[in-house]
């Protein structure tokens, strides 16, 4: 379900393919879309937090076995998201556009990184962990879930959230930017910052020292460091939205 709403998403954004893409033809008026609109991003930002929270699985999982806890936030992400998708009101008044072919190739080509980026970065760490699939394969096994060593493979030596840059290029890598557009990246945006505050927060609760000193040493997003000797001692990577930022258990 997560590769198919992937594909949706990709495809809603970039106004490919999808028949009701982000900029679809616009239907009532612009104040009640930007109402609308921006409903869906809260309602999206406050499912993918809460659920990913400490606090709130220690209630959930009381009711949802532990072993499918993963996935079944998976499952409900991928249905807030679909809900977004089908919901969304289109603005489509212009914001800014490039015009020339090379400009236009070059932000393409961007917008192609980034959505490659984001399967790139979760299969640096535990792409089936965070699905939620490893839990389940494990319990079915009659196997302990240990939790995963704390790494920093490639992208991850170099910038704390390579997989939230994946989505952020996603999300503003678009030659012509609509008003509807432009409410949806910067709201995205906005969850995401928001999201990690919480996010390093509990790795920090969970990693202590170790995550710290990671957090000294590497960049959150833009790799600028260069001097310093990066932390290569094993750590438990910052994860996603399964729009997603799929968030480690």
């Amino acid at each position: 379900m997560f590769l198919v709403v992937y594909a949706w998403l990709a495809g809603f954004v970039g106004n490919l393919i999808v028949p009701r893409s982000i900029d679809h033809s616009p239907t009532g008026p612009v104040a009640w879309a930007l109402v609308v609109d921006l409903g869906l991003i809260a309602l999206f930002g406050l499912q993918h937090s809460i659920m990913a929270r400490p606090s709130f699985k220690a209630i959930w999982t009381k009711i949802v076995p532990p072993p499918i806890e993963r996935s079944t936030y998976v499952w409900v992400s991928n249905g807030v998201t679909a809900l977004l998708m089908l919901q969304w009101r289109s603005i489509d008044v212009i914001a800014w556009e490039i015009t020339s072919p090379a400009g236009r190739a070059a932000v393409w080509a961007l917008f192609a990184a980034g959505w490659l980026m984001v399967p790139f970065a979760s299969m640096l760490i535990s792409h089936f962990d965070l699905f939620g699939s490893r839990q389940v394969w494990l319990y079915l096994k009659d196997l302990e879930n240990k939790p995963l060593p704390f790494r920093t493979p490639s992208l991850y030596s170099r910038m704390r959230h390579p997989l939230y840059v994946g989505w952020l290029i996603a999300f503003w890598s678009a030659p012509t930017m609509t008003i509807g557009h432009l409410i949806f990246a910067a709201g995205m945006t906005t969850y995401i910052l928001i999201a990690i505050v919480f996010e390093e927060r509990n790795l920090i609760q969970l990693f202590g020292h170790q995550y710290e000193e990671y957090r000294r040493q590497v960049p959150m997003f833009i790799p600028w460091r260069t001097g310093e000797k990066k932390q290569q001692a094993p750590v438990n990577s910052p994860t996603p939205p399964a729009f997603c930022k799929l968030r480690k258990n």
